[in-house]
């Protein structure tokens, strides 16, 4: 098995470990009342399941990181070089940080070092502490915005179809599984963005936060209705797991450039 094979492998592992991350916290939402992120979920995975199980994730998640950063760096999923393309792809490589990032609290969390806090608000809180602090809260507000505005189009669009097996694309249930689950992200990501804009107005960083804080801050039935679209979510991604039509990432050709250059 080349190393295209291998990443291409590991990639859909990290596929199915957003999925099953997406499902614990709709689990916890939904059965319990308790809202967590994916850090969050993933800690709770860890604490049952053990090293093997944060073994196996966490390179899953560095695969999947691996080949959405290739994807903004290389158009790997050919989004084109207009506009949109070129926000898909900085959407990619936002993606890939956050999951490399996930990977890392994985290795730590195998090391025993626990999850510590929000990273929104840890990081809303260190930008108001810099002077005109609160127009990077403002950036940072605009960019969750955009971010959900997004998700909410590719969820009436179905524009997320076009990277599964097209016979598997065709079933309802998955259609409608990506719609829920694209919509339920983008709900969140916005209303990040309008807590981060009054947390900026207000200088207030406890008025910030990811995810959990959104599903905290939503009421009852709300909040139930968006852990249901991410659960939707979830599955969406386990079937990308199976499913969705990687294109490979040039590792092959990068260290054959590099190699030839000593």
């Amino acid at each position: 098995m080349d190393t295209n094979s291998r990443l291409t492998t590991l990639t859909r592992i990290g596929f199915a470990t957003r999925g099953l991350l997406y499902l614990v916290i709709a689990m916890l939402i939904l059965r319990t009342g308790r809202a967590e992120d994916p850090s969050g979920a993933l800690e709770y995975l860890g604490n049952g399941g053990g090293q093997l199980l944060l073994g196996i994730m966490a390179a899953g998640l560095i695969a999947y990181g691996i080949w959405r950063v290739a994807d903004a760096a290389f158009d790997l999923e050919r989004h084109g070089s207009d506009r949109k393309g070129a926000m898909e792809r900085l959407g990619a490589g936002v993606s890939g940080i956050v999951h490399l990032a996930l990977a890392w609290q994985a290795i730590g969390l195998m090391r025993g070092v626990a999850i510590s806090g929000d990273s929104t608000r840890e990081g809303t809180r260190t930008a108001l502490q810099l002077p005109g602090g609160w127009a990077l809260v403002m950036a940072g507000a605009a960019v969750f915005v955009v971010l959900g505005a997004v998700q909410l189009l590719k969820a009436a669009k179905g524009s997320f179809l076009r990277h599964l097996d097209p016979a598997v694309a065709q079933q309802p249930w998955v259609k409608w599984s990506g719609r829920a689950g694209y919509a339920a992200r983008g709900l969140v990501f916005l209303i990040c963005g309008y807590l981060l804009v009054q947390a900026g107005i207000e200088e207030r960083a406890g008025e910030a936060g990811g995810m959990a804080h959104v599903l905290s801050w939503l009421t009852n039935p709300f909040d139930l209705i968006v852990g249901a679209g991410l659960s939707a979510f979830g599955l969406f991604s386990l079937v990308e797991a199976r499913y969705r039509q990687l294109h490979d990432v040039p590792v092959d050709a990068a260290i054959r450039r590099a190699t030839s250059l000593r």
